[in-house]
């Protein structure tokens, strides 16, 4: 059988599937390690992974039991699905690696300002630093509540503005990176998924091929 063939395909989609079902429950897994261990609490950094692992997972699946059953209407559905899911991320994926250091310093102070204090107070814990930059009359008030380990070992505290752009170039260039990969292979999904759709299987009746 070559691997143009039914089976080859079959194989193929099942295959790819499974790496999708991985990728799912390795996200669950590591929020719910994050959770659990205390790296991060705010419940909407956590639910949107479980949600985007629960997404994927859920997307496996279907796209697995399609391929094994060579099921018409969820493969059909699989495609579409995956395809706009394809879309979606390879935008993303090309904003992370286009916004420059002036974009991210806009996103970092609009995001820091919109989360809970509570919040703040882990990602100076973390990032050992207080305040974001001192652009702002409430980088004062941010400084004296901060609980940073640097505040004890020294009268000034890097601005954690700084350390987030530090990381901020590489993080993006990694998630954009990784992001366009696994875009790529929505798009191979999406291929092997309407390949297989339209082959005969070779053990069926081919009266009730559609």
């Amino acid at each position: 059988m070559v691997c143009g063939g039914f089976a080859c395909s079959k194989n193929a989609l099942c295959a790819l599937n499974v790496v999708y079902m991985l990728v799912g429950l390795l996200l669950i897994g590591v929020a719910a390690w994050g959770k659990g261990l205390g790296v991060v609490s705010s419940i909407h950094i956590i639910g949107g992974v479980i949600a985007v692992g629960v997404f994927l997972l859920l997307i496996a699946v279907a796209g697995l039991v399609g391929a094994v059953n060579h099921h018409q209407v969820l493969l059909f559905f699989y495609m579409i699905i995956l395809g706009l899911v394809f879309i979606f991320q390879f935008g993303i994926s090309c904003s992370c690696l286009a916004i420059n250091r002036s974009k991210q310093t806009d996103v970092i102070n609009a995001s820091w300002w919109v989360m809970s204090n509570k919040t703040r107070d882990e990602l100076e814990r973390s990032f050992d630093c207080c305040g974001l930059f001192n652009l702002t009359t409430l980088y004062q008030q941010d400084y004296a509540f901060c609980t940073a380990i640097c505040k004890s070992r020294s009268p000034t505290c890097q601005m954690c503005g700084e350390k987030f752009l530090k990381h901020s170039d590489e993080a993006l260039k990694i998630l954009g990176g990784v992001g366009l990969f696994f875009s790529f292979t929505e798009i191979l999904g999406v291929w092997l998924a309407m390949r297989f759709r339209n082959q005969k299987d070779p053990r069926a009746n081919p009266s009730a091929f559609l």
